[in-house]
């Protein structure tokens, strides 16, 4: 019932130290996808769909947390999980990538995986959505812009293409989350946004991008401003 994507970033932070950043970011044409689909943490990010098993995402992350490798950590998931056959589930951490879709899913299904990320579908068009989606993201993986931003261009190339098939189901949601090893007291608002529900869901998940970006900075420009004040 979905396309995804998941993508792991290693970048140099303002003090010159080492940091990674992990991204997730999705769409259907069903409400709400983003409260079931798409996990992440400073340790990974992990998208779970088709037959949705929440738990597959909740636990993958806690058991990547944990220390535990991603390909063992959703090896053993799957393994356990009676439904394994109509499960899609993919995603990458600070070393590896994870790629699985099960038997079952419903065409066209499939997935992709380079050195950074992972991309997964079913019940899409073709596989050109997700062909798209990964060259989206991989000509544009060294750019200078916020993460979120380019998921939501990784997830405009493959809606572009056709996305979910269902054009019946008007209804549709998007969301993405980026999380980082970098310590920040002031976390972006952009970085962990959802559409629920809406027909155009990439258009709205890219304008609520914006709001949210507009909003951090004049949220971030007015507390300095009353800190410089109190200070003086």
């Amino acid at each position: 019932m979905t396309f995804s994507i998941c993508v792991r970033e290693r970048y140099t932070d303002e003090e010159g130290d080492d940091q990674t950043r992990f991204g997730v970011a999705v769409t259907t044409r069903l409400p709400g996808v983003g409260t079931l689909c798409p996990f992440a943490s400073e340790n990974g990010a992990i998208a779970t769909q088709s037959l949705v098993n929440v738990e597959l995402g909740r636990k993958g992350i806690e058991y990547v947390d944990d220390g535990l490798a991603i390909e063992d950590a959703l090896h053993a998931l799957l393994n356990a999980d009676d439904g394994v056959e109509n499960r899609q589930l993919h995603g990458v951490d600070a070393d590896g990538t994870f790629t699985f879709s099960g038997d079952e899913c419903n065409g066209w299904y499939g997935h992709e995986s380079g050195e950074n990320y992972t991309v997964a579908g079913n019940l899409l068009t073709g596989e050109s959505v997700v062909t798209e989606t990964a060259r989206e993201y991989r000509e544009n993986e060294d750019d200078d812009r916020p993460l979120a931003e380019r998921l939501i261009d990784a997830l405009a190339a493959g809606y572009a293409e056709g996305g979910d098939k269902r054009e019946e189901l008007h209804v549709q949601s998007a969301a993405l989350l980026v999380e980082t090893t970098e310590a920040d007291e002031t976390e972006p608002y952009y970085n962990d946004l959802r559409v629920d529900a809406t027909e155009t869901p990439i258009l709205d998940l890219r304008e609520a991008y914006e709001l949210a970006g507009d909003g951090f900075a004049a949220a971030v420009e007015r507390y300095e401003a009353a800190r410089d004040e109190a200070d003086s």
